[in-house]
């Protein structure tokens, strides 16, 4: 890719960390049942876990699943499990700010890319044992 400036370094990473308990455990749980439901919708799996950090230890965004719809769209997922709806549910818990770090971290992804498809953010929400698959649930404007 071709920049008139130099641009700045930031690291990004693709790994799946072994889940410890609790809060962890839950939610590698609830991203391993959200990628299976959205594959048998007939999305394919791109990329799993996309970080980008803004230096050493200070992660800026992750991107818990990126998928391609069949009709080209490029979906970024943010996959948020509870529990239980207790404080509000899963969906809830999605906030301007966790927002705003989803798209930077998909605008760096997007940066890797020759062409930009169309895409779309995307919310699974799962709260104890209901799944709710949200298309587009948020945009960057």
């Amino acid at each position: 890719m071709f920049f008139k400036s130099k641009p700045k370094r930031v690291e990004a990473t693709s790994a799946e960390a072994a889940p410890a308990t609790g809060r962890q455990a839950t939610g590698a749980s609830g991203e391993a049942r959200a990628l299976a439901y959205l594959l048998q919708q007939g999305l394919q799996l791109v990329e799993r876990n996309y970080r980008v950090a803004r230096g050493p230890s200070r992660r800026a965004g992750e991107v818990d699943l990126i998928l391609r719809d069949p009709d080209g769209t490029l979906v970024f997922v943010e996959v948020r499990a509870r529990r239980s709806r207790e404080a509000g549910g899963a969906a809830a818990s999605v906030s301007a700010a966790k927002q705003a770090r989803l798209v930077y971290a998909a605008q760096h992804y997007l940066a890797r890319l020759q062409r930009l498809p169309p895409c779309r953010f995307d919310v699974v929400a799962i709260d104890g044992d209901e799944l709710v698959w949200l298309r587009a649930a948020f945009d960057t404007a």
